[in-house]
């Protein structure tokens, strides 16, 4: 029991600390650019009209016209130009305000996405061998023949001498991070998306339900990490089952098949139902374990961040 829990442990802190990490770097990076270009829009947008024809300007040709309005026609035809550009710079500024909010959205949910497939592929090289071995050891117990590995130390170091490391050891790596990169992205983004409808319905629901807001953020954050997780191992799941036959297949070189052959072969022999065989245990199990995790990661997030301002 002890040695899955300390695996969990020790990927689910990979996780999230290369999420936050990603997540620090894109702000650093990303949308401080972006922030400078918006700010560059808003200046062609607006400034540029209203350098040359400013409010300033435009009240002083307006009094001008006003005192010489019989002159001529053609200080009509001035004054017309002038407030037809004035009017062309306040819809600029109008629709640049509106679409920045859009456009804010698509980019933390890209932001969001990109940083959680990073850290799916950070994971990949910690999960892929410790899975591997794992899958090794329990077919050997199960087969009840002759035991090749006497326990988990005894398996890396007897694989990575008679197989090498990457054949070996990290056989399974490229189906590996065919279901991690992809799937944590989608983890991330799911979550992120589910948690903001949440808190929004809950909130429209306060006049006549009133709930504490504490009492929003948990309950938001418990369902969309249960959602999140469960819809993603259902898109991925089938890279799973591929992972495990490639991973307790054997591991002679001319016997090994690459991960696009083993699924092929898989689908022929057992049909595409065979797939997702156990997948609904999987997804029973997934959806309490991140509707845990979730909220947990939050709270002690809160708590390093009031101890972090109490030392301060």
């Amino acid at each position: 029991m002890s040695p899955p829990l300390a695996t969990a442990a020790i990927c689910n802190a990979i996780i999230f600390a290369s999420y936050g990490y990603s997540t620090r770097l894109w702000e650093q990076m990303v949308e401080h650019k972006i922030s400078q270009q918006h700010e560059e829009i808003h200046g062609i947008m607006t400034g540029a009209v209203m350098i040359e024809h400013g409010e300033h300007g435009t009240h002083e040709q307006m009094r001008n016209w006003k005192q010489n309005r019989n002159n001529n026609y053609n200080d009509a035809e001035e004054w017309v130009q002038v407030k037809s550009n004035q009017e062309e710079a306040n819809v600029s500024s109008q629709l640049l305000e509106d679409t920045l909010p859009s456009s804010a959205a698509g980019q933390n949910y890209l932001k969001v996405f990109t940083c959680g497939a990073l850290a799916g592929t950070v994971q990949a090289f910690v999960i892929c061998p410790v899975e591997h071995i794992k899958c090794r050891l329990q077919i050997q117990a199960a087969s009840g023949a002759k035991q090749l590995y006497k326990g988990p130390i005894d398996a890396i170091t007897s694989i990575v001498r008679n197989h090498g490391i990457f054949r070996g050891l990290y056989r399974g790596m490229g189906v590996t991070l065919w279901r991690e990169t992809p799937a944590f992205g989608m983890y991330f983004a799911v979550y992120d998306t589910i948690k903001d409808r949440v808190e929004s319905f809950l909130e429209e629901k306060d006049d006549d339900h009133p709930i504490p807001s504490h009492a929003h953020a948990w309950a938001a954050s418990a369902l969309a990490g249960g959602i999140s997780g469960a819809s993603t191992w259902a898109i991925i799941y089938p890279f799973d089952v591929i992972k495990s036959r490639m991973q307790t297949s054997p591991l002679e070189r001319h016997l090994q098949k690459g991960m696009w052959t083993v699924g092929s072969e898989i689908v022929t022999v057992h049909g595409w139902k065979h797939m997702f065989r156990g997948l609904g245990v999987t997804l029973v199990r997934a959806f309490p374990v991140n509707a845990i995790i979730f909220p947990v990661y939050e709270f002690v997030l809160m708590q390093i961040g009031s101890w972090r301002s109490e030392d301060r």
